[in-house]
């Protein structure tokens, strides 16, 4: 057992659940992002200006998710130049044969290929040869075997959610904005998980309401502490550069995910707030405002596919309101109560 411990050491293969939950699928969501989330946006601002070229460009690049998801878990493995080139192949296949539930099987299974390639990475006289047949040959062969069945579970489950939502908007509304919205703070992939299960739809509108929720809501918050540069870095950047406050004074969480209790159900029941964009762009937030550009781009979608008619003002009212005025309102308004109960108390917020 020591020998083999010893084994995995040298050839950097660490069994941890950091390395795989948070390193890895964090790293995925980066991989989304510059590829299907990017080249989405591209394309609906070629759509709206009429540039073709936006329109190609946007095309090439949402064509490479696949393996973009790939690379970018291998690189968080820290995977050798031969092993992450494989990858390639391997989130192409992984991606196709995934089909809706595409990102999960890339997830899992580029994980294992990376992992079985680095096993043999450096370990013979033609490691030119060997390490990039045994990742591509293990990636692919595994996507054959089991990535539809990973696909299928991924979309089932997601399908699910999208379809409680539907039949219990209140409840649902509640749980889907919470849950999206903690994870989104928690040093996992919020965006990942929702790309994953394909959290698209009413569900979809309450995860980018819960996500709003946490980022907005602690930038507000905390703007006595840590002012404009604190604002900026939580409310367009991520809310989990609070988690070490967090972790000192869990307190600190109640008022933004009360206010995604309520701005949920909100999304759902009285705005029917939808994202039909990427489903990515779910659990993003406010973060680069690719949330709200998932929503617009699924209003843009859902006009051209004749299943809306037009954009109304009702429709960026909601927007405006559930991710960003309430989220604010509200979050300083439970902060506020908490400060004079002295559950928070001065610096608690405060970034370092």
């Amino acid at each position: 057992m020591s020998r083999l411990k010893s084994y995995l050491k040298k050839q950097n293969i660490e069994l941890s659940a950091k390395r795989y939950f948070i390193d890895a699928m964090g790293a995925m969501a980066q991989g989304l992002f510059a590829s299907l989330l990017i080249g989405t946006i591209i394309d609906t601002l070629g759509t709206q200006f009429g540039w073709d070229v936006l329109k190609e460009i946007g095309a090439f690049a949402k064509s490479g998710v696949g393996p973009a998801m790939a690379v970018a878990i291998g690189y968080a493995l820290q995977a050798s130049p031969l092993v992450l080139f494989s990858l390639i192949g391997v989130g192409t296949a992984a991606n196709q044969l995934g089909g809706a539930g595409g990102p999960l099987a890339v997830y899992v299974i580029s994980i294992l290929a990376c992992e079985c390639g680095k096993l043999v990475s450096k370990r013979t006289k033609v490691d030119i040869l060997v390490t990039p047949a045994v990742t591509l040959l293990v990636g692919v062969l595994l996507s054959k075997l089991i990535a539809p069945t990973i696909g299928d579970a991924a979309g089932k489950i997601g399908d699910l959610i999208m379809w409680a939502t539907e039949l219990q908007p209140f409840f649902m509304g509640i749980l889907v904005s919470v849950l999206v919205g903690i994870a989104l703070t928690l040093p996992i992939s919020s965006a990942a998980i929702c790309a994953a299960l394909g959290l698209t739809g009413l569900a979809g509108g309450a995860a980018v309401a819960g996500c709003c929720a946490q980022m907005v809501g602690f930038a507000v918050m905390s703007f006595r502490e840590n002012r404009w540069g604190g604002l900026v870095s939580q409310g367009i950047g991520t809310s989990m550069l609070q988690m070490p406050n967090i972790l000192k004074n869990p307190r600190i969480w109640i008022p933004p995910i009360l206010a995604s209790a309520i701005t949920g159900p909100l999304a759902t029941c009285v705005f029917h707030m939808e994202n039909n964009g990427p489903a990515v762009a779910s659990g993003m937030g406010t973060c680069g405002l690719v949330g709200q550009i998932g929503v617009y781009t699924g209003w843009v979608n859902d006009v051209a596919a004749e299943t809306k008619s037009a954009i109304t003002a009702m429709d960026w009212i909601g927007m405006v309101l559930i991710c960003f005025v309430l989220p604010a309102v509200l979050s300083l308004l439970f902060c506020e109560l908490e400060r004079k109960l002295g559950w928070i108390k001065k610096d608690d917020l405060k970034l370092n």
